[in-house]
Order: structure tokens, then sequence, then C-alpha cells
């Protein structure tokens, strides 16, 4: 069947639906601006005072890190590679549960604003600064890929200047963030999910229509090698496996969930550890729902462009505008749908951006200002909100650099996994060796780093040869493109991948390129949090860490229930008693330090 190409761009009631959207998300900052006029400390203002509850706090969760990137770059890996995708359901699974039963209980008893904090009081100010450094770093690039993404997309379906609408991404996330501190953040992003699925919800609906039901799709996906989910190559090589998404995702995604500021920040905002495990368990509801929508969303664009592809055919310039292309294509008759896509593709954005610079705030304010300075809480809550900013317009700059990244799924994961695998080595050297010293976590973190990086920028310098990553095959035999209606198209000059900027002689690679650079980027995770852990506990054992006295509150260990499902159904009253420990006006307010048996050269 002949895919026509007579697609309009927005049209008014498009624009209203979209604008309603952004009001909506500026209002809430606005709102919790107002009503925290009397709460002006930066601990309210960055951990929301610890007052949420379990359901706003599980969708914020959810909506931090299914962004852009995951509506309009998940459905293009699925169209491109198949629905392999889908297993990262499991991994999802073991990351939830591995966050909420191991890292959850530490950060939580602790009470502290920045995980980076526990590096302090688990090693020392050093290890603090260098970890608060390296997520600083993470985050900025992470948040430069999420802006430019949707950016793309509203260029695409409206002509919208793409410069212009990463700037206004940007300014927008960054003005109720600084507004509304951490409860504007969670509130928007619970209304946010809501956007998100809703646009998912209407693409899938009318993609079925189109298509002919759901045998049809499921027909056109299994003919086109698309349901290739059980491929269990041990290879370390190829791209996605049964192997690297299970084991490779879970440490990429633990390192998100279990010591990430931006996720471990929003479940110890908390009232109770209750809630806190509750708002994890009920996340992972929210990230299969999101999972399922996009793996669809990807087979219903197999089934449309089976016969004809858009990429193929230069009807988009980038694979992750093959969503707006398809919503344009199956919804131009319905007004205001379309509009619903991007606000959902938008809304994934703007949590996740407000998200990031919210955290980065926090863990510049907690862990390179405060500790060093004797300002008062409101000259901190004032701080915060300029740290706010100031990070909002640099992420906005970073989307420049992201534009020349190729697929921004892949770009996205790769960042996590490069820089987030020594991060998670570094905090599972503190929890689960109580013989790591501030030695070992040096050397350990700048050793890991290294080798995570010294892969992946190899691998972006000399990617995969196709063998590795298997594209599956894409056809144009039944395009039937006609000058008109190629008019109604507003295809942009296609954009080079970073790939193609650094690379010096595509003919000329070395051994390393088909090795080592291949690794699948999956499992640079992995190879970060190893390399990190390991040469940190060798590294400990020679430089004296048996011979050290640490607070065991600071190791993983029985009191924190490994695996017991039963500690999520402990009582609030239990919680209550047992967490939140009483709080003092003067110098520290982590309770660690509050104990009447506490020695500080125990830190040491």
């Amino acid at each position: 069947m002949a895919v026509s190409t007579g697609i309009g761009l927005f049209s008014p009631w498009d624009y209203v639906v979209f604008a309603a959207v952004l009001l909506i998300s500026a209002v809430i900052g606005f709102y919790y601006a107002f009503a925290g006029r009397g709460k002006t400390t930066s601990k309210e203002f960055l951990t929301g005072g610890r007052s949420m509850t379990a359901v706003p706090v599980a969708m914020s969760l959810t909506a931090s890190f299914m962004s852009a990137v995951t509506i309009l770059g998940t459905p293009a890996d699925v169209y491109r590679f198949g629905a392999m995708y889908s297993i990262f359901a499991i991994s999802y699974a073991l990351v939830v549960l591995i966050s909420a039963e191991i890292f959850l209980p530490v950060f939580y008893r602790l009470n502290i604003a920045s995980t980076y904090e526990y590096l302090e009081l688990r090693f020392n100010k050093c290890v603090r600064i260098l970890g608060t450094v390296i997520f600083i770093i993470e985050m900025v690039l992470y948040t430069g890929i999420v802006i430019y993404a949707p950016a793309l997309a509203l260029n695409q379906v409206s002509g919208f200047n793409l410069w212009g609408a990463m700037i206004a991404t940007g300014l927008l996330c960054t003005f109720y963030c600084s507004m509304g501190g951490l409860k504007a953040v969670i509130w928007t992003d619970a209304f946010q999910i809501v956007i998100m699925v809703a646009g998912f919800v209407a693409v899938i609906i009318r993609g079925i229509v189109v298509q002919g039901g759901i045998q049809s799709i499921l027909n056109d996906a299994y003919y086109g090698e698309r349901l290739n989910f059980w491929d269990f190559d041990p290879n370390p090589l190829r791209r996605h496996t049964f192997w690297t998404i299970v084991i490779g995702g879970t440490f990429l995604w633990t390192g998100i969930y279990g010591v990430n500021q931006t996720q471990v920040q929003r479940y110890i905002a908390c009232k109770t550890r209750f809630q806190a495990k509750l708002s994890l368990y009920m996340n992972l509801i929210g990230l299969w729902a999101i999972l399922t929508c996009a793996v669809l969303s990807g087979l219903i664009l197999f089934s449309r462009y089976k016969d004809c592809d858009p990429w193929t055919a230069k009807r988009v310039s980038a694979p992750d505008q093959l969503m707006p292309y398809l919503v344009l294509d199956i919804l131009q008759n319905y007004p205001g749908v379309p509009g619903l896509f991007v606000a959902c593709a938008y809304s994934g954005t703007l949590s996740t951006v407000s998200s990031s610079i919210n955290a980065l705030a926090a863990v510049t304010v907690e862990d390179l200002i405060k500790p060093y300075t004797n300002l008062s809480e409101k000259k901190l809550s004032w701080l915060s909100r300029g740290m706010t900013c100031s990070y909002g317009l640099l992420c906005i700059a970073m989307s420049v650099v992201a534009s020349h990244m190729g697929s921004v799924i892949q770009a996205a994961l790769s960042i996590f996994a490069m820089i987030g695998g020594p991060l998670l080595g570094l905090f599972s050297l503190g929890m689960f060796f109580p013989f790591g010293n501030t030695v070992g976590a040096i050397v350990g973190l700048l050793v890991g780093f290294v080798v995570t990086l010294w892969a992946g920028i190899g691998g972006q310098i000399y990617p995969p040869l196709p063998e590795r990553s298997r594209p599956l095959p894409l056809s144009t035999m039944g395009c039937n493109f006609t000058t008109a209606n190629n008019t109604y198209w507003n295809s942009t000059t296609e954009i080079p991948l970073l790939t193609t900027i650094l690379q010096p002689d595509i003919s000329v690679r070395p051994e390393l390129a088909d090795y080592w650079y291949s690794l699948s980027y999956l499992y640079f995770s992995i190879l970060g949090t190893l390399v990190t852990a390991l040469v940190g506990a060798i590294v400990s054992l020679l430089s004296g860490g048996l011979k050290q006295n640490i607070n065991r509150d600071f190791v993983f260990g029985r009191q924190d229930c490994a695996f017991d499902m039963l500690c999520c159904f402990k009582s609030h009253k239990d919680d209550k008693t047992e967490d939140l420990k009483p709080q003092v006006e003067n110098g520290h307010d982590n309770p660690a330090f509050t104990q009447d048996d506490f020695n500080l050269s125990q830190l040491k």
C-alpha cells in the first residue's frame, strides 16, 4: 500500500492544547511559590520538607526519566531494531526491588538532602566533592539531550524554529522549578505523566483503527522480524540481547534509581519510609505502562510504514522524528490531538528537565556551598533559586551539543551508563565493603571513570559495525511521493551525527574498534560499577582499610531488611519513630550527628 505524505502542520486547536499544557505547568510553579512564602529554608525548597505522599512521588519518579527521549526514541528504536526493547520490563522490576530494599533504607535513615552527603559521612569531603562534580557533568549532558528531542519534534510538526523551541523549553522548566522548588516539580510531574499517557493512548487507538486492528499490526511485526524478544546470544558486543538488556539494563537503571540525586531526592521527600518504598513500587506500574505504550507505538510505526520508510525516503531527517510524522499522518483530521501528542513529548521533557535542574541545584548548595559558608537559611533558599536558573541556562546551551549525538535514546542511556556506572560502584563500595576507605574510593572512582569513558567515547568515534547492532531491513518499495505533497511536510536539514564529526577516516579502524569499542552501550554501566568497586576494594585493603572503624549506620546490613517485602507494610507509626529522628537547630541536621555515642573519628 502506498503511503501518502499529504501531511499538514499544526492547526489552531493544536496550538491551544499545546499552550494549555505549558500554562498549567507554569501555574503549578506559581502556586507553590506563593503557598510556600512562609517556608524559606533551602531544605523546604530542595526536599519538599519531607511531607510528600507515595502517589504524587511515584508519578514524579516515572515522569522524571520517561522523557521525550522515551516518547520519541523508544518507538523509533522498536521500528528499527524490533520489540526486544520491551525486555527492559524485567530490568525495571529488578531495579525497583534493589532500590527499595537496599539503597532506600540507608539514605532514608540518614535523613540527607543530597546523596553525595552520604559520601562525606562514609569517606570524606574530597570524595563527596568528586562525586558531586561527576554527577553535575552527567546531568548537564543528559538534560541537553532531553531539551533537544521535543524541540526537534515541534520544529517538524509546527515549523517552529528549532533553536527557539529549545530555548523556550529550557526557560519554562527553569521558571517553574525556581519558583516552586521540589513540590512544584513533583506536582507538575504528576500532571505531565497523565498528559504523556493520554498522548500515547490517542496514537495507539487511532493507529490500531487505521491499520485494521491489533492482529494486523502484530502480523506485520512478525513477518517484518520485529517480534524478536528472545535473543539469548551471550556475545557482549551485540547491541541488544536478552542478557545485555536484563543484566546491563539493571545496572544502568540502578545507577539512576538507586543513587542518582534526581530520583533519590524524590523518594526521600516522602514523610515516612513506608510511603517512600510504596512510591517506588507504584512507580514500577507507571514504568511498565509507558514502556508498553512506547513499544506498541513502535510496532504501529512499522505496520504503517513497512513498505515506505519515511527516513530512508528523506521525509524526515532523523528516526526520532518518525513519531510526530506518524501523528500528523493518522491524526491530522482530529484537531487538537496532534497538539496533545506534542504536549505529551513536551511534558516528558518538562518533567525531566525540571527534575534535573532541581537536583543540580540541590547537590551544588548542599555539597559545594552550604558546608563551607555560614549563610542563613533565607539566603540559602534564594541561592538555591539562583543556582536553579543558572543550571537551566547551562542545560539550554548543552542542547546544542546534543543536536549532534544521533539517536536520542541510545545517546541518553550511554551517558548514564558511562558516568552513572562508576558512581554506582562508588556507593556500592561504601555500602557493601566495610573496609572500603577514602584512598580506595578516590582511586576506584577515577579508574572506573577513565575506563568507561575510554570505551564509550571510542564507541562514538568508531561506531559498531551493522553486524553488531543488527538494524532490521526497511523498505521504500511502496512509496508514492509527489512534488505537491512534499510541500506539506516541514523537513529540516539533516543534522550530522557526533560520530560523523569526530571520525577522522571511517576506512581506518583500529583493532580495538571491533572489540573494545563495540561493547554494547548497556554494558558500560557494569564495566564502570565493577571496575570502581573492585579497584576501590583492592586499594582499600592495601592501604589499611581493615584497620578503620566506621559507623555501621553507613553500611548496608540486616537492620535494613534486605529483600524483606514486609518492610513495605510496617506501620506509619513505626516508620516515624525509626526514621524521622529529632533534628537539632545548630550544626548538622543529619541524625547520624545527633547520636549520643557518635564519634567524629569514626567517619575517617
